[in-house]
């Protein structure tokens, strides 16, 4: 593992860095606008602001990347990222706020296309799997720390937006001072939607609805535990336990969904979140037992994303996987961008319950919708299915991670 580990360390301890300041300051901002006063709906426009502003970056990160190379767009995007996270409590204002959410959700997706486009070109075809599972380790192990970084001092104080800034600023140094060579990267060439839809047309809808249901997540769950009565550590530790949930559900989910029509496996996965959602706004009244209901809901939901790639895959030839995962992670962007808003506003309205209500309908759609596929089309599950791997939030150019030799696909 070591010698597989330390030529690209520099680019892990670098995305590590990262993903603990971001992490701790989307948590951070949550808990800090509830304490000034914004109600929950205004929060959930500015919660949206990040997916709006990381739907915006993938158009703009290979280009600029492509102009000034990695380590100078890694420095330019990581140094304005540090000060974006400083102004949120220089200037407490949600429309501020809501500016520097944009800018902030559209710098981070840079930063991951630096990173992960490298990792990429440094790392050989046969090793890709493997470097891809440490990636991701390496992401949900850090939001997963980043969480318990709230336990150090209160939202409404300078000093854990300082310790975020920090952090970003301090992902600079190993990424600079590596001597990995600085590859080049090329942008591909993006299949229409209707083009995928009529490849795999759950994978367009199933896309839509998980960021719906994951923009909402992200954007309004801290929210949610803190009206639940947590305190600003138990809302750290809520976010971990629903974070690694989804670690922990990726694998017996993925063996699930690699040995059967992933249609049908969506559509447990989904009624079954639909439950959970259900159980988390029913156990939010009985202490500690919601940290169970999150990380049951987290443990499903995470694994959503994920087979709908894999079913994509399923019905692309190789050389349309990655312009085909582009499609359906910009249709997740924008479904992302919405949740927050929408799910603050329902929250504004009816309470704060209202955001498990949403949970439970987004994910009931995508059941009965999956349901439907399923039941019209039955079929075999392909002999060289396109493998399971899991995902979190990251750029398309993560595609290029996935070990080719593994995504033989079929058309219909």
């Amino acid at each position: 593992m070591l010698p597989l580990i330390i030529p690209i360390g520099a680019l892990l301890l670098g995305v590590a860095l990262l993903l603990l300041g971001n992490g701790l300051l989307n948590t951070l901002l949550a808990l800090r606008g509830s304490m000034e006063g914004y109600n929950d709906s205004l929060m959930g426009f500015i919660m949206s602001g990040y997916f709006v502003g990381f739907f915006m970056g993938t158009f703009i990160a290979l280009p600029l990347v492509n102009r000034i190379g990695h380590i100078r767009a890694f420095a330019f995007c990581a140094a304005l990222t540090s000060c974006t996270a400083l102004l949120h409590v220089i200037f407490v204002n949600p429309y501020m706020w809501l500016l520097l959410r944009v800018m902030t959700g559209g710098l981070i997706v840079i930063l991951y296309t630096v990173i992960e486009s490298w990792l990429t070109a440094q790392t050989s075809r046969e090793l890709r799997g493997r470097v891809f599972a440490i990636y991701m380790v390496v992401n949900l192990g850090a939001l997963t720390i980043a969480q318990q970084l709230l336990r150090l001092d209160s939202p409404l104080t300078f000093l854990l937006f300082a310790l975020s800034a920090m952090l970003i600023s301090v992902s600079l140094a190993p990424v600079t001072l590596t001597r990995l060579p600085q590859p080049k990267i090329t942008n591909a060439t993006r299949l229409k939607f209707k083009t995928i839809y009529a490849l795999a047309p759950i994978a367009v809808v199933a896309s839509a609805l998980s960021g719906l249901a994951m923009g909402g997540f992200w954007g309004m769950v801290a929210i949610y535990a803190n009206h639940a009565g947590l305190d600003v550590t138990g809302v750290g530790t809520f976010m971990s336990c629903a974070i690694l949930g989804g670690a922990i559900f990726q694998y017996p989910m993925g063996r699930y969904s690699d040995k059967h029509d992933r249609r049908k496996v969506l559509a447990v996965i989904t009624a079954c979140a639909s439950f959970a959602a259900i159980l988390l706004g029913v156990l939010s009244y009985a202490g500690s037992w919601v940290l169970l209901a999150i990380a049951i809901y987290g443990g499903l939901t995470f694994t959503v994303y994920p087979v709908v790639v894999a079913h994509l895959g399923d019905h692309l030839e190789p050389e349309n996987m990655l312009p085909g995962v582009t499609g359906v992670l910009l249709l997740y962007g924008i479904g992302a961008a919405i949740g927050p808003a929408l799910a603050g506003q329902l929250m504004h309205l009816f309470g704060y319950q209202a955001l498990p209500v949403y949970f439970f309908a987004m994910q009931l759609l995508l059941a009965i919708y999956a349901t439907m596929k399923y039941k019209q089309d039955k079929e075999p599950v392909p002999e060289n299915a396109s493998p399971f791997v899991p995902m979190v939030r990251t750029s398309p150019t993560v595609l290029n991670m996935m070990p080719e030799e593994e995504i033989t696909t079929s058309v219909d």
